[in-house]
């Protein structure tokens, strides 16, 4: 038998084998006849191009409101700014895809939320490690709490196939010959969350950013108990990277690290997770006697010149700000209705942090959306469509109003489109629209406060309750 006919027999059982053993033996096989890269870092810098492989996920790359994110993502853009080329996003769905395709040439390097693994380091170089995590057994609230490992005995566990939880269970197994546990390539860890939440799933096991995300805004599941060890989180490369791009990375990485730049990051995406206020209306009631006063006259002033009611934009700007003009999300967007930098100047508002500029321009932005919406849309669902644009971007909510129409509701109503924007969490749904991956569940909860918040004002102010009068700050509000 030739050498072709060899491989092509290899190649007919790789299948079956890869379906009893898991993506964990991928480095027995992937040795034969591999195609990986050999691109060096001088050719990298003679195309310009530098290809990075990675996932569709709220840790690692995602469309925002404002543009791309994740960060993964952010360290993969700045590194190729370091480099001098640009950055060329290969973006996969399925995590158990992620060793082939990098494997295969795909790409020159895998930022996809890679923990550092002793079976991953058969087949792959990681660089210098940016973040540890952990591996958390996570529950539902009012069920039975999983303390150690013998009690997820006899539960129904899923995992995302190829994640590093796969071969922590594969470890603990040994001890624990009576543990069981499913894989799946077609869900990631967010939508085994969800599940979790709903009830459709006892326990899964995900790294603690997930977690720590997925918990603002489902946060009656738990976390049981942490696995054993640290991970960390790197880059990954072929065995047969060019010496001079694995030596550029590692860098890059300690550069950033070293100037304060990487926990700045770090803080960006999950500083305020663990800090998140949830609705509070007593909270909400005492501001409004004390704080509100203060800025009552702009949000009025904005609102009459944008067409809008004034508790409305109020209310909203509680949501974005609790108020504060010199508030700053973990996002970077800046003051009382959280601005960034390109709406502000779309929108010709000079300083961000001024609350009469902010306010204003938050009300010609909101208008600006629910102008943009289809004319048969009625009140109020053009508003709270029009708000839930604000929160997650309008392409994201044209791609759950077509996901609307397919699945039989209407688009133009908002107890429809609500009940459908979270599926842009899930891959099966946000892999069939045009802007990918949203946190859909977010402009959800963002547009009911809003509307809670409305409502408490309005009966307020019909109530006609005294408020005090307060000193109102001299702000020059810009011309529209």
């Amino acid at each position: 038998m030739n050498d072709s006919a060899a491989q092509r027999g290899w190649l007919r059982w790789l299948p079956l084998a890869l379906l009893l053993a898991g993506v964990c033996t991928l480095p027995l096989f992937f040795v034969f006849d591999r195609p990986q890269t050999t691109d060096t870092l001088a050719q990298i810098k003679l195309v310009g191009i530098l290809r990075v492989l990675t996932i569709n996920g709220p840790n690692t790359y995602y469309e925002g409101a404002n543009g791309a994110m994740g960060l993964e993502y952010e360290l993969a853009a700045r590194f190729s700014d370091a480099l001098d080329v640009e950055l060329a996003l290969e973006v996969t769905d399925n995590f158990a895809s992620l060793i082939p395709r990098l494997l295969r040439g795909d790409a020159h390097m895998a930022a996809a939320g890679f923990t550092v693994t002793d079976q991953r380091q058969q087949v792959l170089k990681f660089s210098r490690p940016f973040e540890q995590i952990r591996q958390q057994v996570v529950y539902l609230r009012g069920h039975q709490r999983p303390r150690r490992v013998e009690d997820l005995i006899g539960r129904r566990i899923q995992i995302v196939a190829g994640s590093s939880a796969s071969e922590r269970l594969a470890e603990l197994k040994v001890h624990h010959p009576g543990l069981v546990w499913s894989e799946t390539s077609g869900k990631d860890a967010e939508e085994l969350l969800a599940e979790v939440w709903t009830g459709q799933l006892e326990v899964t096991i995900t790294d603690s950013q997930t977690v720590a995300l997925v918990r603002q805004h489902h946060p009656q599941i738990r976390v049981a108990f942490v696995l054993p060890h640290a991970e960390n989180l790197a880059w990954a490369f072929p065995s047969n990277v060019d010496p001079a791009l694995f030596a550029a990375s590692n860098k890059f990485l300690r550069a950033i690290k070293q100037s304060g730049e990487l926990n700045r990051l770090i803080d960006r995406y999950y500083g305020a997770v663990e800090q998140f206020d949830y609705v509070n209306v007593a909270t909400y009631r005492r501001r409004i006697f004390s704080t509100l006063p203060v800025y009552e006259s702009l949000f009025k002033a904005g609102a009459e010149q944008a067409q809008l009611d004034w508790r409305l934009l109020a209310a909203q700007a509680y949501q974005e700000s609790q108020w504060d003009p010199n508030a700053i999300s973990p996002t970077g967007v800046r003051g009382m209705m959280q601005l960034t930098k390109v709406t502000a100047n779309r929108f010709d508002i000079l300083d961000r942090e001024d609350p009469g500029q902010s306010i204003l321009g938050g009300a010609r932005y909101l208008r600006h959306l629910i102008n943009r919406l289809p004319p048969e849309i009625e009140e109020p669902d053009r508003t709270w469509l029009a708000l839930a644009a604000y929160n997650v971007g309008f392409g994201h909510l044209t791609d759950a109003r077509i996901l609307t129409v397919r699945n039989g509701r209407d688009p133009n109503k908002w107890v429809d489109v609500k009940e459908v924007l979270p599926l842009l969490s899930v891959p099966k749904w946000y892999k069939k629209t045009t802007h990918g991956y949203a946190r859909g569940h977010e402009p959800v909860s963002y547009v009911t406060r809003i509307r809670s918040f409305h409502d408490i004002l309005v009966k307020i102010e019909e109530q006609d309750a005294p408020r005090p009068a307060a000193p109102r700050p001299q702000l020059a509000v810009p011309a529209a």
